[in-house]
């Protein structure tokens, strides 16, 4: 990208273990192993739910719980990750995080195993940690396809749980299978976490590691982006407030009344909170305008955050519940269920670094309105199932909808790093977020409706989406200008 960055612009190359190809291979299996035991939920739900007798509210209320705290988390650790670096954050991640999943694996009661599995969320920021390790190593015109390898072969880590926790369960047997299961997966990203530690660096050897100016909130760089940002971190609190109603009273009577109007209040609260430490980090734009050289359009994080809600938001609410749509649509043994469903985030080895690749060769917009054309079509097809239709057309036509939806993914995190270099892990976490917001809206709907109408439903959104992209992205062009910790300036080059 920059002289300053030290990132070398040799080709591309993957089958090898040195200089930026090590950091990749050793930051995507990070993630792998943070999606482990993070969505090793969904294949492991029929077994957890037979061996606790957990009605089936109960479980889907599990499997929302499971993706709730990601949301804040995300955008906490992208400030965090952006301030202290890849390298320690992933670490925290990894190490608390199989930590969490051991308390979830040995809770003796539903209310231990919510509790669990609500904080089991922190464990998908992890996500955004690597999107900053991976664009410090790499340049602008290969980043696209890095960030689609690492976010893709990471996000084969749902594909890997469901392919052996279900068997590990089932070998061993009776009530505590699902328990020693989810315990070794969980020892094993503790050490992983420590191995990380020991072996990455922030940066190339000699490389600036670009920091924010202020902390707390994103910096915005005119007047109608900080009403922009301020709007847009609305649906964050929204999501959870629709969580909160999912567990009053009123549905599944998880939490009291007044509990759930003290979550409201404090949702609101914290809101406000965050809408004055915005104030308080971007008011001095309404005095002194930002240099045109410092500007960057907010617009953009705003449409690549609704296009992340729709395809990583997809991904997850589809890989949580596809097992359960198959056993309870088409009467699947449990085990069958858990491998087709598997097919579903397998295709992530693929379609999320094919997305990122296509990106880097034909553009960045013109590769979201495809992905985003295709998402809208398959979903709607879906949408059309019937229990009479053949389960092999069904999972043909969840791979294809999988294919574009993961693709998507690819495509909106080969831009993020090319919006502004020093806030990339607080652009990643907001992008991030929001790819929970739209999990925890989908499951939730999921929890509502019948499996079609929930198809339907993503349909719709997707082709929202479309719109925007196609009227209101603008490719990414020219270069980016940081400032170094002199005070000099840096051009970077984002063609």
């Amino acid at each position: 990208m920059s002289p300053t960055s030290n990132t070398d612009h040799s080709k591309f190359t993957l089958f090898e273990f040195s200089g930026k190809t090590r950091i990749l291979h050793l930051t995507w299996f990070a993630f792998f192993m943070s999606f482990v035991v993070w969505l090793g939920l969904g294949p492991m739900m029929p077994f957890i739910k037979e061996a606790l007798s957990l009605t089936d509210q109960q479980a889907k209320v599990l499997l929302i719980l499971n993706v709730a705290l990601t949301i804040p988390a995300r955008v906490i650790v992208g400030m965090l990750v952006d301030k202290y670096g890849p390298r320690i954050m992933y670490t925290a991640i990894l190490v608390l995080g199989g930590l969490i999943s051991i308390g979830f694996a040995w809770a003796n009661s539903y209310d231990q195993l919510a509790l669990m599995r609500f904080l089991a969320g922190f464990i998908g920021a992890g996500f955004v940690v690597g999107i900053r390790m991976i664009s410090e190593w790499y340049p602008a015109k290969q980043t696209g396809t890095a960030q689609g390898i690492y976010g893709g072969w990471g996000n084969f880590g749902a594909a890997g749980a469901a392919m052996t926790l279900p068997f590990i369960a089932t070998a061993i047997g009776g009530d505590e299978g699902w328990r020693i299961a989810l315990t070794a997966a969980s020892v094993a990203t503790i050490a992983y976490g420590l191995l990380y530690f020991r072996s990455v660096t922030d940066t190339p050897k000699g490389s600036t590691y670009f920091k924010p100016k202020k902390s707390g909130a994103m910096e915005v760089t005119s007047r109608g982006d900080l009403i922009l940002y301020i709007l847009m971190n609305i649906p964050l609190y929204l999501a959870l407030g629709a969580l909160t109603w999912k567990l009053s009273p009123t549905q599944m009577g998880l939490i009291g009344e007044n509990d759930s109007y003290a979550i409201y209040a404090a949702l609101a609260l914290t809101y406000m909170l965050q809408v004055w430490k915005i104030w308080q980090v971007n008011s001095h734009i309404l005095k002194k305008p930002v240099p045109k050289l410092h500007r960057y359009k907010f617009k953009q994080v705003a449409i690549l955050d609704w296009a992340y809600l729709v395809t990583f938001g997809t991904e997850l609410a589809v890989v949580s519940m596809l097992a359960m749509f198959y056993v309870e649509w088409f009467e699947l043994p449990k085990i069958t269920a858990a491998l087709l469903a598997g097919i579903y985030p397998f295709i992530n080895l693929v379609a999320r670094p094919g997305g990122g690749w296509v990106s880097d060769r034909i553009g960045r917009k013109l590769t979201l309105i495809i992905v985003f054309a295709g998402i809208t079509t398959s979903y709607f097809v879906l949408g059309m199932v019937e229990k009479s239709w053949s389960i092999w057309v069904v999972v043909g036509i969840t791979i294809i909808a999988g294919i574009f939806s993961k693709a998507g993914s690819g495509a909106v995190f080969a831009m993020v790093p090319l919006v502004q270099r020093r806030m990339t892990g607080q652009i990643a976490g907001m992008a991030g977020a929001y790819g929970n917001v739209g999990a925890v809206t989908f499951l939730t709907v999921n929890s509502l409706v019948d499996y079609d109408q929930f198809f339907l439903v993503i349909g719709i959104a997707s082709g929202i989406v479309f719109a925007l992209i196609l009227f209101f992205l603008e490719e990414p062009k020219g270069q980016i200008a940081e400032t170094m910790p002199d005070g000099t300036v840096q051009m970077i080059d984002i063609k």
